[in-house]
């Protein structure tokens, strides 16, 4: 503990003195008589400014020391502080299907944390009866019985897949707990999602029946509401959802027909507008049952192409992919389809064995983008005897300018798809 009081260097570059009265909500239980001990010793500004620069991977143990520590964490008001000062960390939070909960990491300090198990709800156990009832479904990926997540804010939301009953349990980086979320206006599923900061929006999938929709709507973590906005243009499932300069895309998918989609679209949440973007996934392969390997980082498109297994640059003004270089190899049988491909703050990420194959170690790949150069991937940790079947990725605080990926990959023979198979 006492490696902290560096934190409170006035002589480091990043250090701004707070004022008390921004901690508005706590100001009074802090200045009170009864007041912590720490807090009367250290003065409580300067705890406060040693706690804004705390990881948060510290938080657990920094809770359990006094009432007023784990009032400051889980209150919220150091969340939106961290944010006003500029000081974010990036997250990755991967679900264990052995152990039914989320590990997290955190690829600048290569830390690993976990949460507490998730509900024992028999929506999220039970499989039997949803394949069942998905075996009448035009698509593959239905019948696989796969979560679907989505990160917002300071929240991590999990869908059921059950056809009957829909269920989504909310997690909270503040309080570390699991409790009951709301779920969406439309009943849906595999659908494309990403957030950007407090705001989520998740377009298209499909519903029970398997009709495939082109709906949308929009999620405030603040308020925990979910806001019906307007519908894309095509109805689309099994493609991706990214923020980018501070806009919505939809990259690739199937059609209602059937057809693989090269198309995109973008949606502008000021003019709450959809525009559609002629062959925005042309030249990036995909899987028959999965959605296209993209992530963004600093504003820019990246995609992983399947068949060729090399890293792809969307250039905005030619709208074409170019080549950067190869994706980073991985153990001879194990398939691309056992991969993940996401950004996380600055960097991209390939996971190996994201199905978590016997005896094949859980790998974590990263490269920060350098202009156009070839990507150099290095290998930041590895783990052994996990078994992990989505991601998400996390932001602490919440109002990142980035986007988030969620890998939805199916568990059967991976199908190359060329993206010129069918029609825009």
């Amino acid at each position: 503990m006492g490696s902290y009081n560096g934190f409170c260097d006035p002589n480091r570059s990043w250090f701004k003195p707070l004022r008390l009265s921004h901690l508005s909500s706590f100001s009074r239980s802090i200045r009170s008589p009864t007041a912590d001990f720490a807090l009367e010793k250290t003065g409580s500004s300067e705890t406060i400014d040693c706690l804004l620069r705390c990881s948060r991977s510290e938080y657990g143990s920094l809770a359990c020391l006094n009432h007023s520590f784990r009032s400051l964490i889980q209150g919220g008001e150091l969340y939106r502080l961290r944010c006003q000062l500029g000081i974010v960390e990036h997250w990755v939070y991967f679900y264990c299907k052995n152990a039914n909960k989320w590990d997290a990491y955190d690829p600048k300090e290569k830390r690993w944390m976990t949460t507490p198990p998730m509900p024992n709800d028999e929506c999220f156990k039970c499989a039997g009866k949803k394949r069942e009832i998905a075996q009448n479904m035009p698509f593959e990926c239905l019948k696989c019985g796969k979560k679907k997540s989505l990160a917002v804010g300071t929240e991590l939301l999990v869908f059921s897949d059950d056809f009957e009953e829909q269920i989504v349990l909310r997690y909270s980086i503040l309080s570390n707990s699991w409790t009951n979320g709301v779920w969406m206006n439309k009943c849906r599923f595999h659908f494309a999602s990403a957030s950007l900061g407090e705001t989520a929006i998740v377009a298209g999938g499909f519903d029970k029946f398997g009709n495939v929709l082109n709906s949308a709507e929009l999620y405030n973590s603040v308020t925990r509401c979910w806001v019906r906005i307007p519908s894309m243009n095509k109805g689309r499932c099994m493609f991706s959802g990214v923020f980018m300069n501070g806009k919505f895309y939809v990259v690739g998918g199937r059609s209602r027909d059937h057809h693989t989609l090269t198309c995109g679209e973008e949606y502008d949440l000021e003019k709450q507008s959809w525009r559609v973007i002629p062959n925005m996934a042309a030249g990036l392969n995909s899987l028959e049952s999965s959605s296209p390997f993209v992530a963004v980082v600093r504003n820019e498109l990246y995609g992983a192409d399947y068949l060729e297994w090399v890293l792809k640059k969307y250039d905005k003004k030619s709208n074409v992919r170019v080549t950067l270089g190869p994706m980073p190899s991985m153990q001879e049988w194990v398939l691309p389809v056992n991969v993940a491909f996401c950004a996380c703050g600055d960097r991209l990420l390939a996971i190996n064995n994201f199905l978590g194959y016997y005896r094949v170690p859980f790998e974590i790949y990263s490269w920060v983008p350098d202009n156009d150069g070839p990507p150099q991937w290095n290998i930041i940790t590895k783990r052994s005897g996990i078994a992990v079947n989505s991601c998400d990725r996390f932001f602490d605080p919440s109002l990142d300018p980035y986007d988030y990926l969620f890998a939805d990959f199916s568990l059967r023979k991976p199908v190359p798809v060329s993206p010129n198979s069918g029609k825009y």
